[in-house]
């Protein structure tokens, strides 16, 4: 059957309210579906569950008990449930005996060397912007500039044609990146918000990204539309960074300078990512090395082996299966 179904079939074994990892459980344990390798399958419980609520799918309804979790049901059992349950006055069995261990977790920012060694390996330099050390220090700033920026150098291999590019125009010497990055999205509010914070962030740049360590399997359709209506790419993460995809490609698009120079005046770490970028453009052949290299230190750190890759993830609590 499909998650769906598996879903829709353990709600009606269950036949009472259950938060969404009792329901999770229950498709385990009677082997109603296959999550593969699937790294947070309970999460795609998590987001069919939701979809019922904002497809207005007339099968399933949930409770919102009074610590904030929700329970769903079928529709057709509804007269069955008390009414102290359907109120949120009393909390379901399996909200009192289903406890998710949230302790030991990884953060965001975590998965930042894990995106860094896949660009690095596409050759791609990256830079981590804090917006917390922005001017100023507003809230909404986080919609202003990305997570990460990235840059890639065309690598002409003889010096003529490097020097005959430049002539013509610098610009496409090089191409600018900007990357949202997000644990995991579950639910199509959850994507669309995602999403056009990554348009919001990225309109400065020739490439704007949208990456996730998780997306859920229903969403795919739906980000394959807002790609080819907004052109932002969708990156899948891995825990092993070199196996991370391209789910979606960005489509090209040329540099808003005014908010470049924006940016620039915002965070200093951004403006020194572009004072390093254009040092290296300009930088005479005897000096191209160090340059580069100067560049490659300022720039967000990356795994130089997998054992390194192994005991971060492990260090972190960052799922690998």
């Amino acid at each position: 059957m499909t998650l769906k179904e598996a879903v829709l079939k353990s709600l009606e074994d269950i036949n009472k309210p259950s938060i969404y990892m009792a329901i999770y459980s229950h498709i385990v344990a009677m082997k109603y579906f296959d999550f593969g390798n699937s790294k947070t399958p309970y999460l795609s419980v998590s987001g069919v569950l939701t979809g019922f609520i904002q497809k207005s799918d007339t099968r399933g309804k949930r409770i919102k008990q009074y610590n904030g979790t929700y329970s769903y049901y079928l529709t057709k059992n509804e007269q069955k449930i008390g009414i102290d349950i359907l109120t949120g006055e009393a909390e379901t069995t399996e909200n009192i005996v289903v406890k998710v261990d949230k302790t030991k977790t990884y953060d965001e920012r975590d998965l930042h060397k894990l995106l860094s060694s896949y660009l690095r390996n596409t050759g791609i330099y990256s830079k981590t912007i804090f917006h917390e050390q922005s001017n100023g220090k507003d809230n909404n700033q986080i919609w202003t500039h990305p997570d990460m920026v990235g840059i890639k150098f065309l690598n002409l291999q003889t010096k003529a044609s490097q020097n005959f590019l430049k002539s013509i125009n610098c610009v496409d010497t090089f191409k600018l990146s900007s990357y949202e990055l997000k644990k995991e999205i579950n639910s199509d509010s959850e994507l669309k918000k995602a999403f056009f914070q990554a348009v919001s962030n990225s309109s400065w740049a020739n490439y704007g990204y949208l990456v996730a360590f998780e997306f859920s399997d229903s969403l795919t359709e739906e980000m394959e539309r807002l790609n080819q209506s907004f052109g932002i790419g969708i990156i899948e993460l891995n825990a092993n960074p070199y196996q991370s995809k391209i789910l979606f490609p960005a489509i090209f698009r040329n540099l808003d300078f005014k908010t470049i120079d924006k940016l620039c005046k915002m965070n200093k770490e951004f403006e020194k990512f572009v004072e390093q970028t254009e040092k290296l453009m300009t930088a005479e052949d005897r000096y191209y090395k160090s340059t580069e290299k100067e560049l490659d230190e300022f720039c967000d750190d990356y795994f130089a082996n997998d054992s390194e890759v192994e005991k971060y993830c492990k260090d972190n609590y960052i799922p690998t299966e």
